[in-house]
């Protein structure tokens, strides 16, 4: 039911003056008008963020780029909007299948004859960065360094079903290099991706690498169907998840030979050997894999050497990476007993060719920034802020310029100062700065030279008491 236009009674019309807040059940009374009283929720699979959310992920955010920029990339941007074309085909998997559609406008919708839905929409919102990145190099090329490191950090959207952990819009954070083709490309993208997680005190992370180039020559090594292998390696993708009876089970219904399967399980000791000798044996065993085991034991080593023990590296013949679009060393970064990936990327040399008819090595790397995030707040700690955050308490008679005064001068030092009424309960009233995220906090007096600004902290691990 729509509610009635709002209109403001006549002063002289007892029978609109005298109305109550009735109306129909959807409607509610605001001031003189009608509003319609609407969900207030964010829309299902998305959320909204308090200031101490945003004000970590603003912190996570610096640490990530301070990190980045000294390894040379430049941070970039790009429509939240592309075209569906470009979309569409882009070999992204089964997120094409999640992307939000937006109609056509004006007289392009009206002129439409069709109910199809990809033609009676013409752009849509972007599933991931790598994407929209090819198309911002295709079109700005001539512009742009070579070879090319981007930083992207954005939002993107996924019609998916929400649940713990996963959201419909969620930041991405990746660095790209357009224009290497030899494996130093990957060894900058797993050193500074582990450094900036490193930043982020997630010590120690793992990195898993693997080539794509040795899953299809395994599968054709195996015996499995060529025009089935993104379907053999969907399947492979959930070893993790549902193991090796779950892997074999699938295949299995999948109509794939049991030789093929068996011949797959023989390769290496299963779920995979992370030794340096684990690549050897698969080189022996499958020849078609040489070039690619060879680039990798250059990423392997190299990585090793320069992590110093900070962080692990090591091949994975069952990593597979859901988008269909990588073309050789693939990578996935994991943290602690979280059981999912923290970051992942990967070589996608054939995405720019499909725009500018010749292609260009191009390799990324993707932190999971909601993953991270999370983390952060489960182990709190990053709970404190960049500089101290001070809150500046005053009466309400006092003269409002000296007070403004005041408070400039506490900033003219590097501090935050947000200014607060004072309440007639003190204590309680520092308790709850304390829960806000303030570390100190001074109250005016007139005609103080410098505020005495004392720190929040110290009185609650004390028991409280305001001394003010």
């Amino acid at each position: 039911m729509r509610c009635p236009d709002s209109v403001a009674p006549h002063p002289d019309d007892p029978s609109q003056s005298d109305r109550g807040p009735e109306g129909p059940p959807d409607c509610a009374r605001h001031g003189r008008g009608v509003v319609v009283k609407l969900d207030t929720a964010p829309p299902r699979g998305m959320k909204d963020l308090l200031p101490s959310e945003v004000e970590l992920r603003d912190r996570a955010t610096a640490t990530i780029l301070a990190t980045y920029k000294r390894y040379g990339f430049r941070r970039i941007e790009t429509p939240a909007l592309e075209n569906l074309k470009l979309l569409l085909g882009s070999g992204g998997g089964e997120n094409e299948k999640l992307i939000y559609k937006v109609l056509k406008r004006g007289a392009k919708l009206d002129s439409a004859t069709t109910q199809r839905e990809d033609d009676l929409a013409d752009l849509g919102l972007r599933f991931d960065l790598t994407v929209p990145l090819t198309r911002y190099y295709a079109h700005n090329r001539a512009a742009l360094p070579d070879p090319f490191k981007a930083i992207q950090i954005g939002p993107v959207w996924r019609a998916e079903r929400p649940q713990k952990g996963r959201f419909r819009q969620f930041t991405q954070c990746d660095i790209d290099i357009l224009g290497v083709a030899s494996e130093i490309a990957e060894i900058e993208l797993i050193l500074a991706t582990s450094e900036a997680l490193i930043g982020l005190e997630l010590e120690r992370p793992r990195i898993r690498v693997n080539d794509r180039r040795i899953l299809t020559a395994m599968a054709t090594h195996c015996g499995f169907d060529s025009a089935r292998h993104g379907e053999f390696f969907i399947t492979l993708d959930k070893l993790d998840k549902i193991g090796r009876e779950g892997v074999e089970r699938e295949l299995r219904e999948a109509g794939h030979t049991t030789g093929a399967i068996a011949k797959l399980f023989a390769l290496f000791p299963w779920p995979g050997d992370p030794s340096p000798a684990a690549l050897e044996r698969l080189a022996q065993s499958v020849p078609a894999t040489a070039e690619a085991i060879e680039g990798l034991r250059t990423i392997l080593t190299t990585v090793e050497r320069e992590a110093g023990g900070r962080f692990a590296v090591a091949f994975d013949p069952t990593l597979v990476r859901g988008m269909g679009y990588y073309t050789g060393p693939i990578f996935e970064a994991a943290y602690g007993d979280y059981g999912s990936s923290i970051a992942g990327g990967g070589r996608y040399d054939r995405m720019v060719g499909r725009l500018i008819g010749h292609d260009v090595p191009a390799c990324g790397f993707s932190i999971g920034f909601e993953r991270v995030v999370s983390i952060l707040e489960e182990r709190s700690g990053v709970a404190g802020s960049e500089r101290d955050r001070v809150a500046f308490l005053f009466d309400r008679d006092d003269p409002l310029t000296e007070v403004a005064a005041a408070a400039g001068r506490l900033r003219s030092r590097d501090r935050v100062v947000s200014l607060t009424l004072k309440r007639k309960n003190l204590a309680k009233q520092l308790d709850d700065l304390v829960g806000e995220g303030f570390g100190s906090y001074a109250v005016f007096r007139a005609g103080q030279a410098a505020p005495d600004v004392k720190p929040l902290a110290r009185r609650a691990a004390s028991g409280g008491g305001a001394d003010a």
